[in-house]
């Protein structure tokens, strides 16, 4: 017998290789490697760090994270201490599962 919280990972994790698996350019797998190595980011860092190397809209990285949180549900998103922006990461359950698939797909 499988238990909830297996069933619900499993779907996580199809869902995050079918969303990986329309990347085109590499700026969804970079953006999940960022938030690997950098627990907590808001959408001005992540744009900055994402504009660097790849032709992007900041409204397209705030989508891309939006989408990551919602439908994926692999990140927390909190005020900042300034209260300014969303402070997001990436959920501690899910951390190593995420670089698992970053790195193999």
């Amino acid at each position: 017998m499988r238990f909830p919280s297996e069933i619900i990972r499993k779907d996580i994790e199809a869902r995050l290789r079918a969303y990986l698996s329309r990347d085109r350019t590499g700026v969804r797998r970079e953006l999940l490697a960022l938030f690997i190595r950098i627990k907590s980011l808001t959408i001005p860092q992540i744009y900055e760090a994402l504009h660097r190397r790849f032709s992007i809209s900041y409204h397209s990285v705030a989508s891309m994270v939006g989408i990551i949180a919602s439908r994926l549900g692999i990140l927390r998103a909190s005020k900042n201490p300034e209260g300014t922006n969303m402070l997001y990461e990436l959920r501690e359950k899910y951390v190593e599962m995420v670089r698992q698939i970053v790195r193999t797909t």
